[in-house]
């Protein structure tokens, strides 16, 4: 991604601070036990600011008549070079990200104590991480320490998340452009999976053939943690264990996607291990299904966030009541929530630089309206787990099928369409592969 784009993002951001100053820490590496780190992944708000991916970084963005944006990083060291690979150091990192300066990480303490004193608010990320917290209360109370000088600090500290997340909630073409692909490579992962699906193989097997092909295509990283969920796995939301064999009459719920250039994929599909719907199985999905075109079709500019779960929670209540699962009136059961037995979690979320990513989803108390290049995702469901009351045909059977939508000016747009949904189109990938 060129440089100007995030340069652009700092300036924005900086016109909102006024004459406060930015500091947003990315995120620190992660010890996994001895010697040995988790994968590194970086705060995703800075990313989004800089488009730096090195650990140990710190952003400062000074607002005011003369806006800045100056990077902390880490210097350049042939020697750990030759153990942890390339650093680009600060005066490669000014050049490469568009920074007005960039400065040794071991200077940030000293140097916020100029930077600081002046400004009239502070923000940076509150309350996610207590060694950030009393670096910054340091800050403070060294200012504080030097009143008598005429030295005067930040009267206020704020997050800076009321901001960043607003600028996040809404996609540029940039964003989109990897958003499109990392969908492209998760449905391409899906397809995989339905392909090789067949009994006797493993949930794990399988979650490995979408990992192969998640790597294939470039991704770096799963998302999120896959859920290979088959027969009863299937009605436990987040199951990751993807431990059990694939039986003849099961369904499997997967629920994969990747991460490329750092944004998300989410998509849901549940298919047959056999490659045939049939029974109770294929009358809940067909209902699941239904509920999805209606959610999606309810994605568009004016609508609210919630109008999507209000449509799939009609039909997929509806739905219920025809099968005899709910007894009543279909309004008094969404009224007094008896549907969530069935379907006990929401239909969206906001999806970007994370899977379950940052923005609002009120606006003083109300839903709030949907607009172009917002992105949500569309993912109804529905969960029979074992009860007296429940004929036992229906037992633990689990679906959900999801996708990734975004908000254009005249309605919407299915990033993730290139993962068959209808059981006609399922049953003939399935037949058409070995």
């Amino acid at each position: 991604m060129s440089s100007s784009v995030y340069r652009q993002r700092r300036a924005r951001l900086a016109q909102q601070l006024t004459s406060g100053i930015a500091v947003l820490p990315t995120a620190p590496e992660r010890p996994r036990n001895r010697d040995n780190y988790f994968p590194y992944r970086f705060d995703s708000t800075f990313y989004y600011l800089t488009g730096f991916e090195e650990p140990e970084a710190v952003l400062v963005v000074l607002g005011g008549k003369e806006p800045k944006s100056i990077l902390f990083c880490r210097e350049k060291d042939g020697e750990r070079e030759i153990w942890d690979g390339f650093r680009y150091g600060p005066k490669a990192a000014q050049r490469k990200f568009g920074f007005d300066l960039a400065l040794p990480i071991g200077l940030l303490d000293q140097k916020m104590l100029e930077f600081v004193c002046g400004s009239k608010k502070l923000f940076t990320f509150l309350g996610e991480d207590a060694g950030w917290d009393t670096r910054v209360m340091g800050w403070f109370n060294s200012i504080r320490g030097r009143s008598r000088s005429g030295v005067k600090g930040p009267g206020m500290l704020c997050d800076v998340r009321q901001i960043s997340d607003e600028m996040r909630l809404f996609k540029d073409k940039t964003e989109m452009d990897l958003m499109k692909k990392a969908a492209d490579i998760s449905a391409a992962a899906h397809c995989r999976a339905m392909a090789c699906t067949r009994p006797g193989r493993m949930e794990f097997e399988i979650g490995a053939e979408i990992s192969y092909e998640f790597a294939r295509q470039g991704s770096p990283s799963v998302a999120y943690n896959s859920i290979v969920a088959s027969g009863k796995n299937a009605c436990v939301l987040h199951y990751v264990t993807n431990q059990s064999r694939l039986e003849p009459d099961d369904l499997l719920l997967i629920d994969a996607g990747c991460e490329y250039g750092g944004y998300a994929a989410d998509i849901t599909r549940t298919f047959p291990v056999d490659g045939q719907f049939k029974g109770a199985g294929k009358a809940l999905y067909e209902i699941v299904l239904q509920a999805q075109l209606k959610a999606i079709e309810a994605v568009r500019p004016g609508q609210t966030f919630n109008d999507p779960h209000e449509a799939a929670v009609q039909v997929l209540t509806q739905g219920l009541v025809d099968l005899g699962l709910l007894k009543g009136h279909v309004e008094d059961l969404i009224e007094t929530g008896e549907y969530q037995r069935f379907y006990m979690h929401r239909t969206s979320h906001w999806l970007g630089l994370d899977v379950h990513d940052v923005g609002e989803y009120k606006e003083e108390n109300e839903w709030r309206t949907l607009l172009p290049d917002m992105v949500l995702t569309v993912e109804p469901g529905l969960y029979i787990r074992p009860a007296k009351d429940v004929p036992e045909t229906f037992w633990n059977i689990g679906i959900r099928i999801e996708d990734d939508v975004r908000v254009t000016r005249t309605g919407h747009e299915v990033l993730t369409d290139k993962v068959p949904k209808s059981v006609g189109g399922i049953e003939t990938l399935m037949a058409n592969h070995d």
